[in-house]
C-alpha cells in the first residue's frame, strides 16, 4: 500500500478533481492518494468524484485559510 501526494493549490474547479481522476488508474487496490486543494468547491466535488467512482473517502481536513485535504483510498 503506498500513499501518494498531490498538491493542487491555485487551480480552479474542477481542476482539482480533474487530475484526481486521471492519476486514479494509476493506483492499486489499497493505495491512498492525498489531495491538497484551495478551490471553494474542493470538499463538495471530491466527495461526489468518490461516490461517484465508489472510493472510500477517508478524511477531509482543513489545511489552513482555504486549504483542504483530502485523504482517498482506492
Amino acid at each position: 500500500m503506498a500513499t501518494v501526494t498531490m498538491d493542487c493549490c491555485g487551480m480552479r474547479c474542477p481542476q482539482p478533481v480533474l487530475k484526481l481522476a486521471a492519476k486514479a488508474p494509476e493506483m492499486k487496490a489499497g493505495d491512498v492518494l492525498e489531495v491538497t486543494a484551495d478551490c471553494l468547491t474542493f470538499e463538495k466535488d471530491v466527495r461526489a468524484w468518490c461516490t461517484r467512482m465508489s472510493k472510500t473517502l477517508m478524511a477531509v481536513t482543513d489545511g489552513g485559510g482555504a486549504k483542504k485535504k483530502a485523504q482517498i483510498q482506492f
